[in-house]
C-alpha cells in the first residue's frame, strides 16, 4: 500500500530497460519502494537493470513482456499480480521510430503505432482491472508532448502518443472513484538513448527530471504532469497556431 505521501511500496515496470522508468525507480526505492517489477522483452540490459535496482535495496524481478504480443499480455502481468498487490504501474515502453524511413515503410509505421498505442491499450486496460481488483493502485502513462499537435518531423510518433494519451484520459474517467488514479506524464524531448544524435528542442529535460516530476505528481494525486511545467503553456500557445503558419515553424 502506499504510505501518506503518495508513495508505492511496489511497482511494476512496463517497459523495464526505459532511462525515464528507471530513474523513476531509483528515486521512489530511495524514499519507500521495495518491490520493483521490470516487464520487457528478455535481455542483458533488463538483468542488468535489475540488479542495479538490487543493488539499491529492491527487491527486483524481470518478467518477460512484449508490447507488440498483446495475446500474452493477461496471462503475464495476470502471474505479476498475483503476486501480491502492485501499488503503482508505470507504462513506460515505446518507440520513436525513424520518420522519413517509416514514411516510405508503411510495415516500419505500423510498427510504431502498434507499440506506442495498441500494445498500451492492451496492457493498460489489463493493470487497470487488476488495479480495480485491488481496490487501490496507480496507474501512471507516458505520454508526449509530441501527441498535442502532429508536427511534420514526427507525425507518425506523435499520432501515436495522440492516441495513447486519449486513451489514458479517458481510461481515468472510468475509473475515477474506483481507488484507482490514473496519471499522464507530458514530457517534452528527454535526453536519452531514444533521442541520441536528435538536435535538441527547447525546454529539453532529463529523465531524473521527468522521475521527479512523478514523485510530485503521485504525491498530489495529479491527473495530468507536464515536464518542464512552461511546456504546458507553449503547447496551449502552438494548439491554437492556424494551420497554414504551424507547418512553417522550424519544430
Amino acid at each position: 500500500m502506499k504510505d501518506a505521501f503518495g508513495i508505492p511500496q511496489s511497482l511494476l515496470i512496463l517497459g523495464g530497460t526505459s532511462e525515464i522508468a528507471l530513474a523513476t525507480a531509483r528515486r521512489l526505492i530511495a524514499r519507500r519502494t521495495r518491490t520493483v517489477w521490470l516487464a520487457g522483452r528478455p535481455s542483458p540490459a533488463l538483468e542488468r537493470a535489475a540488479e542495479h535496482l538490487r543493488g539499491l535495496g529492491a527487491d527486483a524481478r524481470t518478467v518477460a513482456f512484449d508490447a507488440l504480443d498483446p495475446e500474452s499480455h493477461e496471462t503475464l502481468l495476470g502471474k505479476v499480480f498475483a503476486e501480491g498487490d502492485i501499488d503503482m504501474v508505470l507504462l513506460a515502453f515505446g518507440v520513436l521510430g525513424d520518420q522519413a524511413r517509416d514514411e516510405q515503410d508503411p510495415v516500419s509505421a505500423v510498427r510504431v503505432a502498434q507499440t506506442n498505442y495498441t500494445g498500451a491499450v492492451s496492457a493498460g486496460l489489463v493493470c487497470a482491472r487488476a488495479l480495480q481488483a485491488q481496490g487501490h493502485g496507480s496507474l501512471v502513462v507516458l505520454s508526449s508532448v509530441a501527441g498535442e499537435r502532429a508536427r511534420r518531423s514526427n507525425f507518425i510518433y506523435g499520432s501515436s502518443k495522440a492516441g495513447l494519451d486519449a486513451f489514458a484520459q479517458g481510461l481515468g474517467d472510468a475509473l475515477h472513484g474506483t481507488g484507482v488514479h490514473v496519471m499522464v506524464v507530458r514530457p517534452g524531448f528527454v535526453v536519452t538513448r531514444m533521442t541520441a544524435g536528435l538536435a535538441q528542442a527547447p525546454l529539453a529535460t532529463t529523465p531524473e527530471a521527468v522521475a521527479t516530476a512523478i514523485e510530485t505528481g503521485l504525491r498530489r494525486r495529479s491527473e495530468t504532469v507536464w515536464v518542464p511545467g512552461a511546456l504546458r503553456l507553449a503547447m496551449s500557445a502552438l494548439r491554437h497556431v492556424p494551420r497554414p503558419v504551424f507547418r512553417r515553424l522550424p519544430i
